[in-house]
This record gives C-alpha cells, sequence and structure tokens, in this order.
C-alpha cells in the first residue's frame, strides 16, 4: 500500500483481500490466507493498515428490509427555504429511523434522502407528519422505488 498526498494505492494482495471481505465479511482470515498463500498474521497487519488508512471501516451485517415488513423504499428531494437551514434540517432528518441516506446536493434539491418504509400509507405518514414539517423545509418531490437492478460496492 502507498500513500500519495490525496489518495491511496492498494497492492494485489490488498485487493484480493479486500474482495475476499467485501463477498463476505465472515470469511475466516486463515481460509483467505490460505487462498493467497500468505499467513494470518500478514493478512492481519494488512487488514490494520487498510483500517488506519480509512480504506475499510468496519464490516456489517446487511438485514433483509422486506422480510421486516419495510416493502417500499423511496427517494425524497428536498427543498430547503435557504442554505443555512441544512444542519437543523439533517440533525432533525437523523432522528427518523426510516431514514437511511441523507446526501447534501447540487441541482433543484438541497437535500437527497433515501428512506423505508412499511408501505405507502406509512411514506405518507412520515412525509406529512415527520418530514414536511422540519422547519426549513419548503416542499419535498418523491421518487417511489419500484425495483433495486443493481446493488453493489466498488469494483477491486
Amino acid at each position: 500500500m502507498k500513500l500519495n498526498l490525496f489518495q491511496i494505492e492498494i497492492d494485489g494482495i490488498d485487493k484480493e483481500i479486500l474482495r475476499y471481505l467485501m463477498e463476505d465479511a465472515r470469511k475466516p482470515i486463515l481460509q483467505i490466507a490460505n487462498k493467497i498463500g500468505i499467513s494470518g498474521a500478514a493478512i492481519h497487519q494488512r487488514l490494520k493498515k487498510l483500517e488506519d488508512a480509512k480504506v475499510i471501516s468496519g464490516s456489517k451485517f446487511v438485514i433483509n428490509h422486506k422480510v421486516l415488513g419495510y416493502k417500499t423504499m423511496a427517494f425524497i428531494g428536498v427543498y430547503l427555504d435557504k442554505a443555512s437551514s441544512n444542519s437543523d434540517a439533517v440533525r432533525e432528518l437523523k432522528k427518523i429511523p426510516e431514514v437511511l441516506e441523507c446526501h447534501y446536493t447540487t441541482g433543484n434539491w438541497s437535500i437527497l434522502i433515501k428512506i423505508i418504509c412499511k408501505d405507502n400509507e406509512h411514506l405518507m405518514q412520515l412525509l406529512n407528519k415527520k418530514i414536511q414539517p422540519i422547519e426549513g423545509v419548503s416542499r419535498t418531490e418523491t421518487f417511489i422505488s419500484l425495483e433495486q437492478q443493481i446493488e453493489r460496492q466498488i469494483q477491486l
């Protein structure tokens, strides 16, 4: 791994390790080590360096929201009355558990959020009672996702 001024260059072994772990973060380190042909200790050292360089930031389980009854995913463009309302609006959006992502954007909206809801009625309740009443929000524009067709991470 090489550190440049603005980015990090990772070598082929680092990429192989990351590919295995992106496929399954619970894959045993020794199994990866055997496939790559280096020691488990070397894998641990490389992972520590990648974490320290902020290339990776932990691992997580992926929850199937549909199995839990959350069947409606939507993207909401949030128009703010003024740019200075952004931090207050984001602070309030963080309080809404159904908000999965929040992006400060260019273009017509100030903020783009991704939310998950049980159904369209739940979506309407969130919009009317939690999102639109936030101080600084002038209006919203909602797009319901009919199907997520691609989900992936960056290819290494």
